[in-house]
């Protein structure tokens, strides 16, 4: 795999080590097949970041939740993961149509550990060579029409402005209306908080892009409009995680998170399209 798929496996790590604890924030049963010698010898480094470890499943949580409440309210939904990895919603969520789209390796290496039959929803795994830059090819095998929800995690803080905007312009050229989340990360986040786990990640051959001021500009001047903008270490405060793992109160986290205003350049972001 390459560098950055290899994140996948510290990604996925931090959802097995979230299954195993009571209460768990995203209960992903699946994600442990995934977890093979490989997979553990990467993610064993980071099992000590604490703060990142939390803001990663919390990422995941909120993802879920707006995912799920978009099916609710769209029974026919079709759900678009670029860049997938290990994701395993597909298994874990209710309803919805699944789309996954990611490198060939990835998807082979799925395919064996979690089986699409498996899947009590309707799913679907295609492959795409991001380097090439054929991600519109990809999508093209994804109905246009309907209830469409892209889903785009841990992926954007590694790619250049000029692949951002490509990705941007292959799902407008493909969905006319579609609803995108994601996860940004602001600079000033970046250089206060993210140093050491970068340094894990640079470790295992991957590392972020320059950080933006503004990471949601570039979505904007594409025709994006921002409609919600969830902060992980808020969320982690009102699931009570700051507490269970890192033993911060909610009302201190509340304080801290009134004073340092960088904690909030790290976000799950909600836009629309069309």
């Amino acid at each position: 795999m390459n560098p950055i798929s290899n994140t996948a496996y510290y990604c996925c790590g931090v959802r097995m080590d979230d299954a195993e604890r009571t209460p768990s924030v995203c209960n992903d049963r699946y994600a442990r097949r995934f977890m093979d010698e490989q997979g553990l010898r990467i993610f064993e480094p980071f099992r000590g970041e604490t703060l990142p470890n939390i803001s990663n499943i919390v990422r995941c949580r909120i993802i879920d939740d707006f995912v799920q409440r978009e099916i609710d309210a769209h029974s026919s939904a079709r759900v678009v993961t670029i860049g997938a990895g290990f994701d395993t919603r597909p298994y874990r969520l209710r309803g919805g149509e699944w789309h996954e789209i990611d490198e060939p390796q990835i998807i082979g290496y799925k395919n064996e550990r979690l089986p699409v039959a498996e899947s009590p929803n309707p799913l679907t795994r295609v492959t795409v060579d991001f380097a090439s830059g054929s991600l519109g090819e990809s999508l093209r095998t994804v109905p246009s029409d309907g209830h469409i929800i892209v889903v785009i995690e841990g992926v954007f803080m590694y790619l250049e402005p000029d692949a951002i905007a490509g990705t941007l312009r292959a799902l407008r050229g493909r969905f006319p209306r579609h609803l995108l989340l994601c996860d940004l990360m602001n600079r000033a986040f970046f250089e206060r908080f993210g140093a050491s786990v970068h340094a894990k990640i640079v470790a295992i051959g991957a590392r972020f892009t320059e950080r933006p001021v503004d990471p949601a500009a570039i979505f904007i001047e594409h025709g994006y409009r921002e409609m919600a903008n969830v902060p992980m270490f808020r969320r982690a405060a009102e699931l009570g995680v700051l507490w269970q793992r890192a033993r911060i109160p909610r009302i201190v986290a509340r304080i801290i998170l009134a004073l340092v205003k960088d904690l909030s350049g790290f976000s799950v972001r909600q836009f629309t399209y069309g």
